[in-house]
């Protein structure tokens, strides 16, 4: 369930001009009211966040420009001014105070000290507070020898990692993206023709920032300028303090492309050719206008780094990946045009191109759009991969299909009757009549299903594996009755 006591702190940032006038009044302050207020919100806040005053001390760091441009000398402010300005630039952010759905399962690389037919897992959540700002936390958890899942205690805290920006790029993968999100020609020839093969984080924020302080510049360009800014911080990376629990570690949205939410992680834990291992995730980062798919990777979920996918199949949601190389070549799942499921292959992980169609909506219950419902898993008979279909009064159900080992874009089977359906108590919530996941795993012979329901809360269904293959592999020779 939602917990809203979930809070993580965030920078508050009210504008130059009330900043301005706070900071002056702070200053008027003597020392001893700066310290007795400061003492009184540590007082009132004390055990709800780890390390407040380095948060303070950082929050204010944001102002330092603006201190020194008020004729302040930022240096010269005591320790306890500082934090008293950061105290007044932070605010908290309740993560789950309005749902925690679209769950993701994956097997935790450690696998120690457990009893026969346990598994640990780490599962990922979508997190949405007010103003429907999502984000990305994680729960650990056992799966013991019957299935059930054991989640493992919840930390108090909450901690938001330092950000990185990536420093160097490749001119041509920049531009084919900038192409993709149909930036005009003229306005990508301005800023791009001038750099390097490959270009410097900074050269390209300090071109556009030169330009967009033209206040005569024409709206469109605007537009297109802004755009690349936050396309050149789409790319990041993100460390999280190893003293903290998976619990308590939040992915917030961190870049202009991701400002109106993270949506829906699908994790997947990837084996390369290799027998290298690593944990993918693709999510999609909107900005109130745009979508852009995003991959995640990480190999100990304390360090992420986030890049942007593109080709011509990157377009709108629901991207999944295989959890291993297929002929050589990364597979990818997509709902490409909104609608209908296709399978696409690359020989580089966020390269995508060429979408081939996979499934068509077909039956009552997914005649409005069928998609993915997280990657597809690996089992002897084919590749499994969970549904969602939407139906009347658009209600969200959870299907499934089964590809071929060597060929997934064949289908081999297909279930014409949702797996699972919201039962009549779970139709209420933040999106009513829906079922929903973003992957699932297959543990002591059954496939375990984590999935929200109805974008509010999440739970989990079991379904014993070898049935549920054996209907697969029926439906293609049934005779179709669909009504």
């Amino acid at each position: 369930m939602p917990d809203i006591k979930r809070v993580v702190t965030r920078f508050f940032d009210m504008g130059d001009e009330r900043t301005k006038l706070l900071i002056s009044r702070i200053m008027d302050f003597s020392d001893e009211k700066v310290a007795r207020q400061l003492s009184k919100t540590l007082i009132d806040f004390k055990g709800r966040h780890r390390n407040l005053k380095k948060i303070f001390l950082l929050h204010c760091g944001n102002f330092k420009e603006l201190i020194n441009h008020m004729g302040i000398d930022f240096d010269g402010l005591t320790e306890n001014q500082k934090m008293l300005i950061g105290a007044y630039s932070t605010m908290e952010y309740s993560l789950e105070s309005a749902a925690l759905f679209n769950p993701s399962i994956v097997e935790d690389f450690d696998q120690s000290f457990l009893k026969e037919g346990e598994k640990r897992v780490i599962i990922s959540f979508r997190a949405t507070g007010e103003g429907h700002l999502s984000s990305i936390v994680f729960r650990r958890g056992i799966l013991d020898k019957d299935n059930n899942l054991n989640i493992l205690k919840v930390k108090n805290h909450l901690d938001l990692p330092k950000v990185g920006a990536k420093m160097s790029y490749d001119k041509g993968r920049f531009v084919e993206k900038m192409h993709e999100i149909k930036i005009p020609n003229n306005y990508i020839s301005e800023i791009m023709d001038p750099l390097p093969d490959h270009f410097e984080y900074y050269a390209l924020k300090h071109a556009l920032h030169d330009l967009l302080l033209d206040e005569n510049i024409e709206e469109t360009k605007r537009v297109a300028l802004t755009e690349m800014t936050w396309l050149v911080d789409s790319y990041y990376d993100l460390q999280f303090d190893e003293v903290s629990d998976i619990s308590e570690r939040v992915i917030f949205p961190n870049s202009p492309a991701e400002s109106r939410g993270i949506e829906d992680a699908r994790f997947v834990r990837f084996q390369d050719d290799d027998g290298k291992e690593m944990i993918y995730a693709t999510y999609t980062a909107f900005n109130g206008h745009t979508i852009i798919p995003k991959l995640l990777s990480t190999c100990d979920f304390l360090n992420f780094r986030i890049m942007p996918m593109h080709g011509n199949a990157v377009q709108n949601k629901n991207f999944a990946l295989f959890p291993r190389k297929i002929k050589g070549k990364y597979a990818m799942l997509a709902r490409v045009d909104g609608y209908n499921n296709y399978i696409m292959f690359s020989d580089r992980i966020t390269l995508w191109n060429n979408p081939i169609l996979l499934e068509e909506p077909k039956f009552p219950w997914d005649l409005t759009q069928i998609g993915n419902c997280g990657s597809p898993i690996y089992t002897e008979d084919g590749w499994l991969i969970l549904t969602h279909g939407v139906g009347p009064m658009r209600t969200y159900c959870i299907g499934a299909s089964l590809l071929d080992l060597d060929d997934p874009t064949k289908v081999i089977g297909r279930l014409k009757r949702p797996l699972l359906s919201p039962r009549k108590e779970e139709r209420e919530g933040y999106v009513p009549n829906v079922v929903y996941s973003c992957g699932g795993i297959i543990h002591n012979d059954h496939l375990i299903i984590p999935y929200a329901v109805s974008d509010y809360s999440s739970a989990y269904a079991t379904v014993e594996l070898a049935v549920l293959l054996k209907k697969l592999k029926q439906s293609m020779n049934e005779v179709e009755t669909v009504f």
